[in-house]
């Protein structure tokens, strides 16, 4: 129980993925050399985000785990000595691909993986298309910097998720993330959008007593297929504190690169106050379960 530095980048990809890579790279080492333990990478941070549309070519950007990325970051995380949270594209077999996180360890080895458990498939989103959903349940990674509760984008959504990570032991609940905002939405209509994606994340701060570290990428991403505008991801990364206050929060249009420091201390306390795990009705629970109560 400690504090700990947790270093976020905030990036806009092209789509070359060399240039992507190198950029990352240039944002950790700027961020360890500032301190950093923890770093924190975007949803599917190696390339341009290619769910906009159903292409199955796409799937030759698939790598194994391990493989190409797990060895490159894994050798740099070695060098800076830093935990990494990785997001990437994985081939599991031929046909079955995953959008999973992986944890790098401080000497470059896998700690843990997460592979998304709620896949989405809205308009310029196909994630369905790609992604089969997890099947390593909601298990934290452990870390030499504590328990990990690694979740994927779509998952910020689902109290459930946050929940089981924190029940199982979660020291913070952290989430690679692609969200933005289509052309076409009124502004008043694009803040409610982006005020309930905080929101959600933030009551899940609250109701599990956990920091949350929530990384999303930023800049405009075309539609290859002309049917849209594309994404303008809205970047907008924040931390909240386990009473689900802001402690920073990025810029809607700008790269950065950000170091918080965090108090892993403070859920204990909070918890102590406010001892919601005490009062869960788990015996009136068993209907969670079900699709809908008809």
């Amino acid at each position: 129980m400690r504090k700990m530095k947790i270093g976020i980048v905030q990036q806009s990809n092209t789509s070359d993925i060399e240039v992507n890579i190198d950029k990352l790279k240039n944002n950790i080492r700027d961020l360890a050399v500032k301190g950093a333990e923890l770093i924190v990478l975007q949803e599917l941070h190696n390339s341009l985000y290619f769910c906009q549309t159903e292409n199955t070519d796409v799937f030759d950007l698939a790598e194994t785990i391990p493989g190409a990325s797990t060895d490159q970051f894994g050798l740099l995380a070695k060098e800076l000595g830093v935990v990494l949270v990785l997001s990437l594209f994985e081939k599991r077999a031929p046909g079955l691909y995953h959008n999973t996180a992986v944890v790098i360890e401080k000497d470059g080895s896998i700690a843990g993986k997460y592979r998304k458990m709620h896949i989405p498939d809205d308009p310029a989103y196909y994630e369905k298309f790609y992604f089969t959903p997890g099947d390593l349940g909601f298990q934290p990674i452990e870390t030499s910097l504590g328990k990990l509760g690694v979740l994927v984008c779509w998952d910020q959504w689902y109290p459930e998720a946050a929940r089981l990570m924190a029940l199982a032991g979660a020291d913070l609940l952290i989430y690679p993330t692609a969200i933005g905002w289509e052309s076409t939405d009124s502004d008043d209509e694009k803040n409610r959008q982006r005020d309930a994606w905080t929101i959600s994340q933030r009551g899940h701060a609250v109701a599990n007593g956990l920091h949350v570290v929530s990384v999303n990428r930023v800049g405009h991403e075309p539609d290859p297929s002309n049917q849209t505008n594309g994404i303008q991801f809205w970047g907008s990364s924040f931390v909240a504190g386990p009473q689900g206050e802001i402690l920073w929060r990025g810029s809607d249009d700008k790269e950065e690169n950000q170091l918080i420091e965090i108090d892993i201390k403070k859920s204990e306390d909070v918890r102590r106050i406010w001892p919601f795990f005490r009062d869960r009705r788990i015996d009136a629970f068993s209907e969670i379960t079900k699709r809908f109560i008809d």
